[in-house]
């Protein structure tokens, strides 16, 4: 019965890899500068790789949002936010499956009248917004260095060309990786509440946790998206909105690839905190918005000439109504799981004891503060 309901999720994977993957290797794709078979292929390899390894961070976040904590919420979750994402692929717009996911989980909240937190939802909802804004300025300002640098460098065209394929081969492997590293909470977040699988242990070799074993079976189902249905988008991205010319190609997936990482990485985290630096909220940014930033970047380096306008607007229109229709059909769905088909869509007395947790480590932490507070008003005395 666990495989019937990871089943909702495994097609949310499915969908985002025939969706983002064209936000990936779209660009190299629409210019003709990568196969697609080629593109998919490294696409598949490093989604997972990023799933597995790096996975965890964005998907802590999305869990505070909304717990759904019952196997079956989880499953009409996932389904309502795949739907929504397929619907929007058909149409050939890369819409977010983030925005997805999360209209979809607050859906849940409203059905179940579970709180949703609102500064998750502040992180998250504000990454719309700083995502394709920081990725359009690192687009902008590695466009005009990489321009100069090739102009200085005066290689030949032939020789240049082979530089851009290989470029476009490693970034496309670097955003690949942060793509898995990233989004994999969106496919398989709404499961980890729920823990469907026990650790699995390889002897002394390693150990897949639950949660590493959901991230391998959605980098599996993403990569299965990719090799099945994203080309449709990929000429979408790389030909329809702006036409690049490769270089500019190989600067919108580095500039992409560089957001994705620095919303994904715990390494990134802990290390600018330990340095007294702010650090990047670890929430998981939609590369729809992200690979857009990087077009509009690269317009603005050319001052503005040869944009679509009304291939953006219908992108645009997508970003705007995919949450809305997303948490509305979640909500419909779980009314009809709960009372037609009787599948349990909330687990109240886990929800119960998880609110006590988070009750005594508040407690604990105002205990904590005020001891420290206290220390020091005696030392200063």
């Amino acid at each position: 019965m666990i495989w019937f309901y990871l089943l909702s999720g495994l097609f949310l994977g499915w969908s985002l890899g025939a969706n983002d993957a064209a936000n990936i290797f779209g660009t190299a794709v629409g210019t003709r500068m990568i196969r697609f078979r080629t593109a998919a292929m490294v696409s598949a390899v490093f989604v997972i790789l990023g799933a597995v390894i790096s996975g965890a961070g964005a998907s802590h976040t999305l869990g505070k949002l909304g717990a759904v904590n019952a196997i079956a919420g989880s499953f009409t979750v996932a389904l309502a936010a795949a739907i929504t994402v397929t619907w929007m692929t058909k149409l050939k717009l890369p819409v977010s499956t983030t925005q997805a996911i999360v209209g979809a989980i607050v859906g849940w909240n409203l059905f179940t009248g579970s709180p949703t937190d609102i500064n998750s939802l502040t992180k998250i909802v504000s990454t719309w917004v700083v995502c394709p804004l920081l990725t359009a300025v690192f687009s902008f300002f590695l466009y005009k260095i990489t321009t100069r640098i090739v102009i200085k460098a005066n290689v030949h065209m032939l020789e240049q060309d082979t530089y851009n394929r290989i470029g476009l081969l490693l970034v496309g492997a670097f955003g690949a990786y942060s793509l898995g590293a990233n989004n994999i909470a969106n496919v398989m977040g709404v499961f980890v509440t729920a823990k469907p699988f026990d650790d699995l242990s390889f002897g002394s070799l390693f150990t897949l946790s639950g949660t590493q074993q959901l991230f391998l079976l959605g980098g599996i189902a993403i990569s299965v998206g990719v090799f099945t249905y994203s080309y449709r988008v990929m000429m979408t991205v790389g030909n329809d909105l702006f036409k690049l010319t490769p270089i500019a190609a190989l600067v919108v997936v580095l500039a992409e690839s560089l957001v994705l990482f620095l919303f994904a990485s715990k390494s990134l985290e802990q290390w600018l905190l330990s340095h007294g630096l702010p650090a990047f909220p670890l929430v998981p940014v939609s590369s729809s918005q992200a690979v857009i930033g990087g077009v509009i970047g690269i317009v603005l380096a050319k001052k503005g000439r040869g944009i679509n306008f009304k291939v953006l607007g219908k992108i645009a229109s997508g970003w705007v109504t995919t949450p809305i229709i997303a948490g509305l059909i979640s909500f419909i769905a779980l009314f009809f799981a709960q009372n037609v088909f009787e599948q349990k869509v909330v687990d109240y007395e886990k929800q119960r004891k998880a609110a006590v947790v988070e009750l005594q480590q508040k407690t604990q932490e105002v205990h904590k503060l005020k001891q420290a507070e206290a220390s020091g008003f005696t030392k200063k005395r």
